[in-house]
This record gives structure tokens, C-alpha cells and sequence, in this order.
């Protein structure tokens, strides 16, 4: 984006590079607090694409007519850069609840998890986390999975066009992936671990891409909002 602010009429696209802790309404709320003070009145904001708390990176806002614009990018490819422990689960697959059933892992070495990855290449069927917004029996799955009811979501149609692993440190995995709209990044990771026989859970992600918009063009909110509100 130009260092000049289109108005509330003609809109625009905010590339947000989200910190962890923050939810994408978060994110919306303050920045849509930012264009308010700007504008006077309230501006319509959406994002392209939720990003979990624990999650970085790539965070796109539309606002004004932009937000219809939203929709397109909803089913863009994704790109991740992200960190898998191995040696545990973890009931929503990622740091939001705590590692249990333990297994050996130090026989793993990158070379045994590349022999794994050709099955979860290409057009697969995934099952999202219970820990999701996705729904089940009409209600949030994560409101049911959080009072310990058992959850167990329907298997969807996804794509993985690239998956590879880059570095590894004991139990932590660091790789990288592009995906197709509606992948869970927790279920991929879960579903390599159990692959792998010793179990894994997401540790660590950030959003890089989402389509053609890249990252390295966000700023902070905090870098944003100070940016709308300069007159």
C-alpha cells in the first residue's frame, strides 16, 4: 500500500503481520478503532482468513468496499512456516493444551520423516482438530471439545502442493508448506506423527503467503493503527 490512506469510500487491503497472543478480531477491533479516529465514524472491517493466537504472520483486513473483496482471497493458497515437536499429542494438536501420551522419538531423523510425507502430498482427506470452528451437530466443535465431550469431525477434501521439511533440532521439526483452502496445518502435523508412530504436535507457526500477498509487505498493528492516524 502508498503512503497515502484511501478513504472509507473507495477502501483498501491492511497486510497485517499478526503477533502471537493476538486473535484476528483482536486485530480487527484495533484497527478498526484506528480508522474510526481517523474518519470520524465507523469503517467496515473484515479479514481474509483467521489465524489461531498462538499463530504469526500474514493477517489481511479489508475495509470499506474491500471487504467483499475478502472472499476471494478465502480460498487462495496459504503458505506456512512452521515447527512440529515429536515424542507427544496433543488434544488440539497444537500448545493450547498440554502434551500427554509420551513416546520414544530420538530414533527420527529427517530422513525417516521425508519416507513418510509422499502420502500427505498432493489431493488427501483430512480430518480437522475437534479443537476448531468448525461445526459439528450445529455447534462450534471447540465449545464440545472444550467440556470434554467426544468429537469426532468428518473427514474433507484438501490439497498440500508443497511440503518440506528444513531443519531439526531433538524433537522439534521445522518445515514449510503450501495448502489449499480448508487445511489445518494441527491436523497435518498430528496426522505425520502418527504416521511416524511416535506422535507430534504443532509447536510453532507463521503465515507467509496468502496468494500473492506476501508478508514482507504487513506491518504491526501497533505500526499500522500509528499509520492511520497520522493526518
Amino acid at each position: 500500500m502508498t503512503q497515502q490512506l484511501p478513504g472509507p469510500e473507495e477502501g483498501g487491503f491492511l497486510l497485517v503481520d499478526k503477533p502471537r497472543g493476538w486473535t484476528s478480531f483482536d486485530v480487527v477491533g484495533k484497527l478498526r478503532g484506528a480508522l474510526k479516529a481517523r474518519f470520524g465514524h465507523r469503517v467496515k472491517v473484515g479479514h481474509g482468513g483467521t489465524l489461531d493466537p498462538l499463530a504469526t504472520g500474514l493477517l489481511v483486513l479489508g475495509y470499506g468496499p474491500y471487504t467483499r473483496k475478502l472472499q476471494e482471497l478465502t480460498g487462495s493458497d496459504k503458505t506456512y512456516e512452521g515447527e512440529m515437536t515429536l515424542g507427544a499429542v496433543t488434544p488440539s494438536y497444537d500448545l493450547e493444551t498440554d502434551p500427554q501420551d509420551l513416546k520414544p522419538y530420538a530414533h527420527i531423523d529427517l530422513t525417516t520423516i521425508e519416507d513418510s510425507l509422499p502420502g500427505f502430498r498432493g489431493p488427501i482427506m483430512q480430518r480437522p482438530p475437534s479443537f476448531s470452528a468448525k461445526r459439528h451437530q450445529g455447534e462450534r466443535a471447540y465449545f464440545k471439545a472444550r467440556a470434554g465431550d467426544e468429537v469426532e469431525m468428518d473427514a474433507v477434501p484438501v490439497t498440500i502442493h508443497a511440503l518440506e521439511m528444513f531443519g531439526q533440532d531433538g524433537p522439534r521439526v521445522r518445515f514449510r508448506t503450501t495448502v489449499s483452502k480448508g487445511t489445518y496445518i494441527r491436523s497435518l502435523v498430528h496426522d505425520i506423527g502418527q504416521a511416524l508412530g511416535c506422535g507430534a504436535y504443532l509447536s510453532g507457526l507463521r503465515r507467509t503467503r496468502v496468494g500473492a500477498l506476501d508478508v514482507t509487505d504487513a506491518k504491526s498493528p501497533e505500526d499500522w493503527s500509528a499509520f492511520i492516524c497520522v493526518r
